[in-house]
């Protein structure tokens, strides 16, 4: 058997489902089951346009945090802490031990160390 690799920016479903299919299977007999539950927390300002938030999702006992944003005029007034201690506290109510997020060095190089995490 040979493969050929393609680049597709919008697989379709069913192409998605059996690569995702496909980990999951190889993964229970060492992980067991998954339990993968999306977190999207959003925040609204007093006209209800979106002005903050975090994507993450939860799965094998881990919250994976892929963004968090505030935008500009509200920065450095607690919100984006206040949005990792929701996400957080959501996350050992769904039985999670630990979080691992991905961001930049240039993206609140401070803000992460200042919440316990680190490299």
């Amino acid at each position: 058997m040979s493969l050929t690799f393609t680049e597709e920016e919008n697989p379709d479903t069913d192409t998605m489902k059996a690569i995702e299919d496909g980990l999951v299977g190889y993964n229970m007999p060492f992980a067991g089951y998954h339990n993968r539950k999306p977190l999207w927390l959003v925040g609204r300002d007093e006209q209800a346009v979106i002005q903050a938030g975090l994507k993450a999702v939860s799965y094998y006992q881990w919250l994976f945090i892929d963004w968090l944003w505030i935008a500009e005029p509200l920065r450095k007034q607690n919100y984006g802490s206040q949005l990792l201690t929701q996400a957080e506290g959501i996350a050992r109510e769904r039985g999670c031990v630990g979080v691992y997020l991905d961001t930049f060095t240039f993206q609140a190089p401070d803000f992460y160390p200042r919440h316990g995490y680190s490299e």
